[in-house]
């Protein structure tokens, strides 16, 4: 700026608001695919013992974008899933296991710290051609029928003819372009932390379902200081929690041997750990005009399942793949036809994963007996049933993409691999 006078707004084909793990995962993915962007807002840093289990769709698509070797290094890998139900039913079922080798997989899923992830994502996103990564958010939008308008806070502004809201669950891209959002919270809240334990975990993610919600356990590779690691989940009432929090690591890790049964042995708290309360914000209508919602602007539910990432990845692979349909049929990448096209594609699965998580936390919270026998019923049948439970990891896995032959590229066009089909 020189003379008092405003600059030009930047032009870019598209704006990514929010530089967490989503909005990392889409600034790349469409650069990759050959579009001009501009990634908005500070580093994220979660910490506090958060990991990601990568499931085996989302390690396809980081793979596609050329990060899944550096990303495996630092990742452990769940080969096999154990189930034990610990409610004190009156005629609890036996526990349940899940491998990972009855599908025909090396292993479901990849167990990483959040932080060195997105170490990993910046780091890349830094060397990539065709992104333009600005710290500042953004402060205001102008949503108009050609363009969308960031003004960001040091004062640029941006122009794009798409944006991508990946700025979390309290979403300013989605509050400005008018979307609702709707909120539930549990009365609970999740104990997450790095365990090093005497026992090893055999690649076994191990959960046990408790009356306060899940206790999970996942394997993390071995460091320096620990040859035996893993990461916990604990959902517990929010009292229990407040409790929980006010302990040492000392008390907190034997309490935490005591919930686990001894399984892993003595435990040992590394680093910092969280506590997080436990929400559920479902949002009906993911776009609006120039907008499209990722990750946890567009979804949030408990942390059950793996669910939470691996569906934000589902989403960042679905707008990537309609706006490079809309560009190869010469179509606008932040219509209404392009837009509409990402909507039907997540919409199903993000009402499915989301009734699913909920279903599966309100049955352990509810002291009914009809509901316990039918879950114990549930988990009887798919530990002798074996068509069945390979079906069930399946459907655990996410949706498979229907992968489509790449189009003749032209010079300078992305890659095949970086781009990625649209799921149907």
């Amino acid at each position: 700026m020189t003379n008092g006078e405003t600059p030009a707004a930047r032009a870019s084909d598209v704006l990514v608001a929010g530089s967490g793990l989503a909005g990392l995962a889409a600034a790349l993915g469409l650069a990759r695919a050959g579009f001009d962007v501009v990634l908005s807002g500070a580093g994220e840093r979660t910490g506090r013992g958060r990991t990601v289990a990568l499931l085996d769709r989302s390690v396809a698509f980081l793979d596609s974008l050329g990060l899944w070797t550096r990303l495996r290094a630092e990742a452990g890998p769940l080969r096999s899933l154990r189930l034990i139900d610990d409610t004190g039913t009156l005629f609890p079922p036996r526990p349940v296991e899940f491998h990972a080798a009855e599908i025909g997989l090396d292993a479901f899923g990849w167990n990483i710290e959040n932080d060195r992830m997105a170490e990993t994502l910046a780091a890349e996103v830094g060397r990539a051609p065709g992104v333009e990564r600005v710290a500042s958010g953004v402060a205001a939008y102008d949503f108009t029928a050609d363009a969308v308008r960031a003004r960001l806070e040091d004062g640029r502004t941006i122009s794009a003819r798409l944006a991508i809201g990946a700025d979390g669950r309290d979403s300013k891209a989605r509050r400005a372009a008018g979307l609702d959002a709707r909120i539930h919270a549990y009365g609970q809240s999740a104990l997450t932390a790095f365990l090093a334990h005497r026992l090893p975990h055999h690649d076994f993610s191990t959960e046990f379902h408790t009356r306060g919600g899940p206790f999970t356990l996942v394997p993390l590779p071995a460091s320096a200081a620990a040859p035996n690691r893993s990461s916990l989940v604990w959902v517990m009432a929010d009292e229990d929690a407040r409790r929980r929090e006010a302990l040492d690591n000392e008390a907190l890790a034997e309490e935490i041997e005591r919930q686990a049964r001894s399984l892993l042995g003595a435990m040992r708290i590394e680093g910092e750990r969280g506590i997080f309360p436990m929400t559920r914000q479902i949002v009906p209508r993911i776009i609006a005009g120039r907008l499209a919602l990722v990750g946890d602007a567009a979804h949030v539910f408990p942390p059950i399942g793996a669910q939470g990432l691996n569906l934000g990845l589902r989403d960042v692979e679905a707008i990537i793949a309609c706006a490079v349909e809309a560009r190869d049929a010469s179509r606008d990448i932040g219509g209404a036809a392009a837009l509409s096209a990402y909507e039907r594609d997540r919409r199903p699965d993000i009402v499915l994963r989301t009734g699913v998580v909920d279903g599966l936390n309100r049955a352990l919270l509810t002291h009914f007996a009809p509901v316990d026998f039918a879950r114990g019923a549930a988990l009887a049948t798919l530990s002798a049933i074996g068509p069945l439970r390979r079906f069930v990891m399946r459907q655990g896995l996410g949706p498979q993409t229907a992968r489509r032959r790449a189009k003749s590229s032209t010079p300078g066009s992305p890659p095949a691999a970086a781009t990625p089909s649209r799921p149907r």
